[in-house]
């Protein structure tokens, strides 16, 4: 077993501050700790969700094909390959299914680092079993949400599909995560307007501000590279210092 920081909080649970008729939707845990498992699926399944849990990684990427889940909670160590494998793999098969990385690390690197491989989110362990529940509720609501009129986007040469979650520039096709277009609709909706990294925490994670909380200029930064010819100095998706962003086209 690892070292102990990497406990689950689960005191922080409160299952009488939450809504437990939810649809029985499926979430696949990929993790070794049997106690961080046990936690996990005791408040998952009481949300109502059906929950499949895998010890290794190779195990968790055949149930990701199998069990067709709605959301995935990845361990970044596995006994047998790390995270950023399976989450790398399960994306070959399965492009647009939110992944969340569940990690005793907490380095800036290894959280841009599981962006990269096309996580969704990351949460350092110990964490508090609310807001992981928060977020997976927002995953599950947003993902299963049909989508708006608005079907594409275009930044010069870029042309983004937020129905597809596909960016295309000449005959290249890239794939867009679930965050990622949920993030460009919003700025989208608001085009030319300033919207808070509060407003945006609030309304695409479904969770409260926190100062230290960099999951919006994560994002931001992965977008930026997909969009901007120069990320450095971006020409559409502009910072609002002190504030949020805008998207200006």
């Amino acid at each position: 077993m690892r070292s102990g920081f990497c406990r689950l909080r689960t005191l922080d649970y409160d299952p009488t501050s939450v809504n437990a008729a939810t649809s029985k939707a499926t979430i696949l845990v990929i993790d070794d700790e049997p106690h961080i498992v046990l936690g996990l699926r005791d408040a998952l399944e009481f949300e109502g969700y059906r929950v499949v849990t895998a010890g290794k990684g190779r195990d968790g990427i055949q149930l990701a094909q199998n069990e067709h889940p709605d959301a995935v909670l990845l361990d970044l160590m596995l006994p047998d390959m790390n995270g950023y494998a399976v989450c790398e793999e399960i994306r070959r098969f399965r492009p647009h299914l939110p992944i969340l990385m569940l990690t005793a690390r907490s380095q800036e690197g290894d959280k841009v680092r599981g962006f990269d491989v096309g996580a969704d989110d990351y949460v350092t362990k110990p964490f508090s079993v609310n807001e992981l529940i928060a977020r997976v509720r927002a995953i599950i609501r947003r993902a299963s949400r049909v989508a708006g009129a608005v079907e594409d986007v275009r930044f010069g040469d870029i042309e983004v599909n937020l129905r597809a979650h596909t960016l295309k520039q000449g005959d290249a096709v890239t794939d867009l995560s679930f965050y990622e277009v949920e993030l460009l609709k919003l700025l989208h909706e608001r085009k030319g307007e300033p919207v808070s990294r509060d407003e945006i925490l609030q309304k695409i994670w479904g969770l409260e501000s926190a100062s230290t909380n960099r999951t919006v200029d994560n994002f931001i930064v992965k977008l930026r590279r997909k969009v901007e010819l120069a990320p450095e100095k971006p020409r559409y998706i502009l910072t609002v210092y002190g504030f949020g962003y805008k998207l200006v086209l």
